[in-house]
């Protein structure tokens, strides 16, 4: 009984931080659409945070450089745990047409664990809403599973 109000007592809206590593801009002006009154991501109750102490959900857009790999590190070591990571496009998660280059790190998943991948390039706002909407879904499991 406690812990089921504990798990309702610290359910929340997820909170959105947005990092890119890289990009060309695609991916990020597609997540920022999704928060707009069209798409309507803020109906699942996304939220973006100005900090990533505040964030639940990651969102990593763009090639991984070589200097912005360790400032991606640090800034994943800051979000609160559980915390979800979220690639968009195809180059965190191949390096798409940067694949080769000598300040590319790609792909993000040979160094940080990513639970979910939504390719495209750029990605359709769709495809980021749902994306997200996934990520809650784990993040409430991964909630539960902390508290049991």
């Amino acid at each position: 009984m406690f812990k089921k109000m504990i798990i309702n007592s610290t359910a929340k809206s997820p909170w959105l931080y947005h990092v890119n590593t890289g990009s060309c801009n695609g991916c990020d002006i597609e997540l920022v659409a999704c928060l707009t009154p069209r798409f309507d991501a803020e109906r699942f109750g996304f939220k973006l945070a100005g900090s990533p102490r505040h964030a639940d959900i990651i969102c990593v857009t763009g090639p991984v450089t070589s200097q912005s790999k360790a400032r991606l590190e640090r800034i994943l070591a800051q979000v609160p745990e559980p915390k979800v990571v979220v690639s968009l496009g195809s180059c965190p998660k191949s390096g798409n047409v940067f694949k080769g280059s000598y300040s590319v790190e790609a792909p993000l998943d040979d160094y940080i664990h990513v639970d979910v991948s939504i390719a495209g390039c750029a990605v359709r706002p769709e495809t980021v809403v749902d994306g997200l909407y996934q990520a809650t879904q784990i993040l409430k499991a991964k909630r539960e599973a902390m508290y049991k």
